[in-house]
């Protein structure tokens, strides 16, 4: 790769498919891998970049004083298309442009991770050189979701929200099923990162 076009890997996945886990598998193994999820969750902190824009929309009752009430916003927009893409339409480009950032920072590296759930759904799959997918059947999906404390109606809501898991792995070049050992499923995803470095 020239010094000023890493090559792109694009991670993605549905929701509680163990996407965060093969992140932290290529993390460990060297791989800078830019995370979506961690640049929303920065731009919703107190005092985030994001938070005028939520408020203007959604209004204050998605805040508990300046702080933003992740549940009450997860409510307004889950199950409700047109206030979903209110939210993706404010988003987006404050992620995107933190994700611009980051690979200008790593401009210097062999090759870079995209860690992004909606990588579809936003088109970014164009920008990478190619797409992997950590995979789970719906029933895993919502298995895990219970288990972090939600309803089994909020976790549908939540998958239901997305492109189905499935769909999402056959349009990626590879795919980690993730209904396994953990520790397998980082040991496939580090092959991976070693077999891309070699062939690139």
């Amino acid at each position: 790769m020239t010094a000023n076009k890493p090559y792109i890997v694009g991670l993605t996945g549905g929701i509680a498919c163990g996407k965060s886990k093969l992140g932290e598998a290529l993390r460990s193994r060297g791989a800078v891998v830019v995370d979506a999820d961690e640049i929303s969750r920065a731009l919703t902190a107190a005092g985030g970049r994001a938070l005028p824009a939520i408020r203007a929309r959604f209004g204050d009752q998605v805040f508990e004083g300046e702080l933003l009430n992740r549940r009450a916003l997860s409510d307004a927009v889950f199950g409700h298309s047109r206030a979903l893409a209110d939210l993706n339409a404010l988003m987006h480009p404050m992620v995107f442009e933190e994700i611009d950032d980051q690979i200008a920072r790593y401009a210097d590296r062999a090759a870079l991770v995209i860690d992004i759930p909606l990588l579809y759904e936003t088109g970014f799959e164009a920008r990478c050189d190619e797409v992997w997918c950590a995979y789970a059947p719906p029933a895993h999906q919502v298995q895990r979701l219970l288990q972090r404390g939600m309803t089994k109606e909020e976790a549908l809501r939540r998958i239901d929200s997305q492109m189905p898991a499935m769909e999402k792995a056959k349009r990626s070049d590879r795919v980690i099923i993730t209904t396994g050992d953990k520790a397998d499923n980082a040991n496939h995803v580090i092959r991976l990162w070693d077999a891309l470095l070699r062939r690139i």
